[in-house]
């Protein structure tokens, strides 16, 4: 059973910077995943952030984040990484971790099968 695992959420202002790792567990071959981030604000829909083929390294940002966030991976320590400059208050949101395998890039979160319990980062103004 694959398990995903997000770390590194919390409190910052406006402007900081945060980055979030997940840690995938239970792989069959890391290198055969594509990874997403997703978040939820509260009484919204989860929305796609980022999302990364670890066999490449190929990425793909939401208009919202580009620029800002930069999505990578280390296929040794099989995590992937969520680097978050220049933070908003409208960043403030749930953040998840999410995997697939075989796939490529994709940005609907209905095509990853396994999910984190999510990361809180709150920005405050």
């Amino acid at each position: 059973q694959v398990q995903v695992e997000e770390s590194g959420g919390g409190l910052v202002q406006a402007g900081d910077s945060v980055m979030l790792s997940c840690v995938v567990s239970g792989r069959r071959t890391f290198d055969k995943y594509a990874m997403g981030w997703f978040r939820q604000a509260p009484g919204k829909e989860r929305d796609f952030v980022a999302t990364i083929t670890l066999s490449t390294g190929n990425t793909y940002y939401s208009d919202s984040v580009k620029g800002r966030f930069t999505i990578s991976r280390d296929n040794a320590k099989y995590t992937v990484y969520l680097q978050m400059n220049s933070l908003k208050p409208e960043d403030t949101a749930v953040y998840y971790c999410a995997a697939r395998y075989g796939g490529g890039l994709s940005k609907e979160s209905s095509r990853y099968r396994y999910w984190g319990q999510g990361t809180q980062v709150t920005v405050s103004s």
